[in-house]
C-alpha cells in the first residue's frame, strides 16, 4: 500500500484561529497575468506533457488550451452531463502513463433531475477527440438533488485513482454508511475496479471502493510526492470547513462530529470530536468555502515549498498553509485583491502557481515572481 495510505492514524488537536504566515517579502513578491479566458463556469484544469492544458466547464465542455497562446479548442467525444446546481463537468486528470496511452479521466454529474450521481469517464485523447470512451465508475450515491458531488480526482504513486464523493446534501447520514458512496473518498484501479488492498475490500459491494468516510463535500485532494501524505479538504455547512490528513479506513466524522451548523443555524451535532473519528488538521469557522487544493514543490517561490494552497470561493482568496511534518503551523491569505471567487489552484510544470476563477466569465491566471527592481504587484 502506498505511503499516502499509511499516514498517522491519530491526528493532533485542531486550532481554528487564523495564524499569521510568512511575509510576502520572503517570496520577493509576485505578479499575476491572465493566461486564458473567459470561460463559462470553469471547474478544474490539468497540464499535458506538451505544455497544453485541459480545462473543464461545468455546462459540459472540455477545452484544450494551447501552450503558447490563449486559443481554446473544444474536445469532442465527451459524455453528456447533468448541468444544474453544482452539477456538470468537474475534474480532469491524465493517466500517469499518458505519454504512452493518452488516457484522460473526467469526473462529472451523471443522470437527471430525479436520479443523478458522481461518475468518472475515461477516454484516449486523439488530436481533439476522446476516443474509446467509457464510463468506468458510477458512484453508489443516487440522489435527486443537484448538490454535493465532490468530484475531485488525483492519482497515487501506485497508479490507483482517487475520487471524492459528496454527501448529496440531504443524505448526510449516509456518510457513515459503508454500503453507500455518499460522503466518501474512493480508491479505484484505472478501469474503475476496486483494488484488493482497499481497507473494506472484503465487504464487497460499495464498500470495496471506499478508502475513507465521514466526509461532507470534499473538493480538494493533494498528494505530497516527497512524504507520501494525502491531504484533503471539504466544505462544512455554516462553518466547519476542514483540512484533513487522510489515512486508509479512517472515519472523518461527518455528520456525527463537526464544528459546522445547519444553514438554519440549528445544531448538526453536539460533538466536535469523537473517539474513533479523525480530527481535522485545521479548518474555518466562518466558512471560506474551500475549492481546489495544491501542494507546492516548485522552484520559482522557494519560500512556498511544502505549503498547501487552498482555493476559496466565499472568502475570495487563496489560503497558504505552512506545513511542518504533519502539522499546519501557519496560515496566510493571498490574492484577495483580485476580488474574485477562486475555484481551483495548481502548480504548473514551470513552477508558477495557476489560479482558476469562478463564474460565467472565469479566467485562468498565472502567478510568477515579481521582476527584480519593481515595488508593486502587477496584474
Amino acid at each position: 500500500m502506498p505511503n499516502a495510505l499509511r499516514a498517522l492514524s491519530k491526528l493532533l488537536p485542531l486550532g481554528w484561529a487564523l495564524v499569521a504566515g510568512a511575509s510576502l517579502a520572503d517570496t520577493g513578491g509576485y505578479q499575476i497575468e491572465e493566461r486564458a479566458g473567459p470561460f463559462e463556469h470553469p471547474w478544474s484544469f490539468c497540464f499535458l506533457p506538451d505544455g497544453d492544458l485541459l480545462l473543464t466547464e461545468r455546462p459540459g465542455t472540455l477545452l484544450r488550451i494551447a501552450a503558447n497562446s490563449r486559443s481554446a479548442t473544444r474536445i469532442e467525444g465527451v459524455p453528456e452531463t447533468y448541468f444544474a446546481g453544482q452539477g456538470g463537468f468537474l475534474d480532469v486528470v491524465i493517466d500517469p502513463g499518458f505519454r504512452d496511452n493518452g488516457l484522460v479521466y473526467l469526473s462529472y454529474a451523471d443522470g437527471d433531475r430525479k436520479n443523478n450521481r458522481t461518475a468518472v469517464f475515461r477516454g484516449r485523447l486523439d488530436g481533439d477527440t476522446l476516443v474509446d470512451g467509457a464510463v468506468i465508475l458510477k458512484a453508489a450515491a443516487d440522489k435527486s438533488t443537484a448538490h454535493h458531488y465532490g468530484g475531485r480526482m488525483v492519482f497515487l504513486e501506485d497508479g490507483t485513482l482517487l475520487l471524492t464523493v459528496g454527501d448529496g446534501f440531504d443524505r448526510r447520514k449516509d456518510a457513515q454508511n459503508l454500503d453507500s458512496h455518499f460522503g466518501k473518498l474512493l480508491r479505484m484501479n484505472r478501469d474503475g475496479s476496486a483494488p484488493q488492498d482497499n481497507p473494506f475490500a472484503d465487504r464487497g459491494g460499495a464498500a470495496a471502493l471506499i478508502l475513507s468516510y465521514g466526509h461532507r463535500n470534499p473538493q480538494g485532494l493533494a498528494v505530497d510526492a516527497e512524504s507520501g501524505m494525502l491531504w484533503q479538504h471539504e466544505h462544512g455547512p455554516l462553518g466547519g470547513d476542514e483540512v484533513n490528513l487522510i489515512a486508509a479506513g479512517e472515519n472523518y466524522g461527518w455528520p456525527a462530529a463537526t464544528r459546522g451548523r445547519d444553514y438554519t443555524g440549528a445544531s448538526v451535532s453536539p460533538y466536535v470530536s469523537l473517539d474513533g473519528m479523525q480530527d481535522p488538521k485545521t479548518g474555518w469557522t466562518p466558512s471560506i468555502a474551500p475549492a481546489g487544493l495544491a501542494l507546492y514543490r516548485g522552484d520559482l517561490f522557494p519560500a512556498w515549498r511544502g505549503s498547501l494552497f487552498v482555493a476559496a470561493l466565499k472568502s475570495r482568496d487563496v489560503r497558504r498553509l505552512t506545513v511542518v511534518d504533519d502539522t499546519v503551523t501557519a496560515e496566510e491569505s493571498l490574492f484577495s485583491d483580485l476580488g474574485e471567487r477562486i475555484r481551483d489552484v495548481r502548480e504548473g510544470p514551470d513552477g508558477a502557481l495557476y489560479l482558476l476563477t469562478d463564474g460565467a466569465d472565469g479566467r485562468l491566471l498565472r502567478v510568477t515572481p515579481k521582476p527584480a527592481g519593481t515595488t508593486d504587484r502587477a496584474d
